[in-house]
This record gives structure tokens, sequence and C-alpha cells, in this order.
């Protein structure tokens, strides 16, 4: 009897399991945080420490010493999705993506 319940209780977590994955975004298996919902949290004035903890680490980094200030652009690149995220003296100066399209 004690057999019989175990495998009931085994089939149920791994039904569980199964249903959990199946209800998770597909970018929170893949791993991507370039979402519309966390691209349009990014505002001007944000830091750079700011803006990874929402996006994570950008895939390429551009700085340019601008002698007047230092512009650094971040682009994120999932497929055929990006978003650039332009920083002045590191604050978000503006953004572009192609997220909303």
């Amino acid at each position: 009897m004690k057999q019989k319940n175990s495998r009931s209780v085994i089939g149920i977590l791994a039904l569980l399991v199964l249903i959990t994955f199946a209800a998770c975004d597909r970018n929170a298996i893949s791993g991507s945080r370039l979402t519309l919902d966390n691209y349009n949290q990014i505002s001007v004035g944000m830091s750079k420490a700011q803006v990874e903890k929402i996006l994570g680490p950008a895939s390429t980094v551009e700085t340019k010493d601008m002698l007047i200030f230092k512009k650094t652009t971040y682009r994120y690149e999932d497929g055929k999705k990006f978003a650039m995220i332009t920083f002045k003296n590191d604050e978000v100066d503006g953004k572009d993506s192609n997220l909303g399209r």
C-alpha cells in the first residue's frame, strides 16, 4: 500500500513541475530579460546599475568620450528583438527598441 501511495505522490509532483514549466514565460525559461514590460521600466536619469538590475548585462557596450561628457550605449539583443539604452555621464539619456513593433 505504501509503494502505491509513493507512486501517486511522485506522479502528482511530476505533474505539478510540468504545469509550472508550461506556465512560465518563454523569456524566463531562456534567461532573457528583454521584454517590453522590462524595457518600459527604464526611464531617463537611471544609473547603469539600475538598468542592469532590470535588463541584465548588455549584449554589447560602446563608450565614447565626447570632451564635455561620456556617452555609453548598451545594446540588448535576443534573436530579432533589440533595445538600445544610451547613457550620458552614466545616466540614461535615451532609449530605442523594436519590442513594441
